[in-house]
């Protein structure tokens, strides 16, 4: 993640997730997204969770149109590789072995995930 940007909180993090799915919305869209998981969320605290992170730099916002379009200013990737960087630094002493290892002990990956990870593994190292 880039170091210029704030890392997002966990509410921000929440408005994301519903951001790479449903792509550029407006903030009645995402609001209906987060009444799936969060029923008890109201549309003014979505719309003003969006416009924290438009400040922060966060999100781009579309004015162009009555209802403003939000979208993630980083890729869904990008964001990912740095909240696990900082993870894995913080919680893990920079081992990526470890923060793996804690994964597949701790029960977090599914027989599905295994087999993937494990075709991962044998294919050739990358070049």
């Amino acid at each position: 993640m880039s170091s210029t940007l704030p890392k997002p909180t966990p509410s921000e993090l929440e408005m994301l997730r519903l951001l790479f799915a449903l792509g550029p919305a407006t903030a009645k869209q995402v609001h209906q997204a987060a009444l799936e998981s969060r029923p008890d969320i109201n549309y003014a605290t979505v719309l003003r969770l969006l416009q924290v992170m438009h400040t922060k730099g966060l999100l781009a916002r579309d004015e162009s149109q009555r209802a403003h379009v939000y979208s993630a200013v980083q890729e869904q990737d990008s964001i990912q590789t740095g909240l696990l960087k900082d993870l894995i630094n913080k919680a893990f002493a920079g081992s990526g072995k470890a923060l793996v290892l804690a994964a597949l002990r701790g029960g977090h990956v599914s027989a599905r995930e295994r087999a993937e990870i494990q075709a991962l593994l044998d294919e050739d190292p990358p070049k």
